[in-house]
């Protein structure tokens, strides 16, 4: 049935700079499948991961091996059979956490099959042995009576077994060659993976200096588009007053327009104003006649109250001369009634 994946995932893959051993290089350009596969006629488990035609991860799980939550998100696990180490980064804490999980899981049963593989290897070793000394016995019970039927029965037994573990030899030699071509080809594809590595170091230093020049040309053009807001805002403050002076200038139209209009009527309103003039300037000389006059009526006034006090004083003394006569002819009228009286 051959290899069969069990789980599968998507992370961005690393692997340990072999010069440093300390700084990571990107193996995946971008998120790439992750699977871990069983081989049922192998009994073992593999993690592979390609990144289109590129194997960039081939690890067979052992026993002794183990996944180590770095952060959050990152993961890793030396691999000593292709002589590095993997790193694996996910998109969430829950993706990383059942990768772990899981390899933890294909770790046990990588452990079980190679246990059970021993004492498979065992009890052969002990079958070829039964089988070397029964033969012994063989060769003996060929002189021996019916009463080792039983003994050759399970000589029978032994050497089926024997040839049954001699087929498995042989089909484990076939796995052993298949296994060493498959690692002939992983080497081949590790040497073909150093190259790109180096490769990838170079694009790499090429684009960390691109991404530099870039970050610099970045900053340049957010100085130059500082400067171009800053002129904007002139500009604004430009047209803003442009806007204000062109509405000064239709106002000063508008007074100009009224101005000239007033102008078409100044030379009525010039021979009104001379014949205003003259009516003043008549005014004027009336006035000041009437002035005159009035000086003069206030003269005769003051004349007249003179008059009118000089007349009152003189009424007065009239008056006053007039009771005396009266006074008196009241009297010789009360002389004239006694006189009568007393004639």
């Amino acid at each position: 049935m051959g290899e069969q994946p069990i789980f599968t995932t998507r992370a961005h893959v690393f692997q340990i700079d072999p010069s440093t051993k300390k700084n990571w290089v990107p193996a995946s350009k971008q998120a790439v499948t992750v699977s871990y596969f069983y081989d049922v006629t192998r009994n073992s488990y593999r993690i592979i991961s390609v990144d289109g035609a590129k194997v960039i991860i081939n690890s067979t799980i052992t026993p002794n091996m183990t996944f180590t939550k770095t952060s959050q998100k990152f993961g890793q696990w030396a691999d000593s059979r292709a002589n590095t180490v993997f790193g694996l980064g996910f998109s969430s804490e829950q993706q990383l956490t059942k990768f772990a999980e899981k390899f933890q899981e294909v770790k046990e049963a990588a452990k079980l099959a190679r246990d059970k593989s021993q004492e498979k290897i065992e009890t052969s070793s002990n079958h070829s042995q039964a089988s070397s000394i029964n033969g012994t016995d063989d060769e003996k019970a060929s002189h021996a009576g019916p009463a080792d039927t039983h003994l050759k029965s399970e000589n029978d037994k032994l050497k089926i077994a024997l040839t049954q573990s001699a087929a498995n030899v042989k089909k484990w030699e076939i796995e052993l060659q298949t296994l060493r071509e498959s690692n002939a080809r992983l080497t081949t594809a590790l040497q073909e993976s150093a190259a790109s590595v180096e490769q990838w170091k170079r694009q790499f230093s090429i684009c960390r200096d691109e991404n530099d020049r870039l970050r610099n040309k970045i900053d340049e053009l957010e100085e130059q588009c500082g400067e171009i807001n800053r002129e904007k805002e002139k500009n604004s403050q430009l047209k803003r007053r442009i806007e204000e002076l062109e509405a000064e200038l239709r106002e000063k139209e508008t007074e100009l327009k009224d101005l000239r209009k007033q102008s078409e009527i100044i030379p009525q309103l010039m021979s009104e104003c001379e014949y205003v003039s003259e009516k003043l300037e008549a005014a004027e000389r009336d006035n000041q006649n009437l002035e005159d006059k009035v000086r003069s009526l206030k003269t005769d006034i003051e004349e007249s109250k003179y008059r009118q006090r000089h007349l009152k004083v003189e009424l007065k003394s009239f008056l006053e001369v007039l009771d005396g006569k009266i006074d008196d002819l009241h009297d010789f009228r009360r002389g004239l009634s006694q006189l009568g009286a007393d004639n």
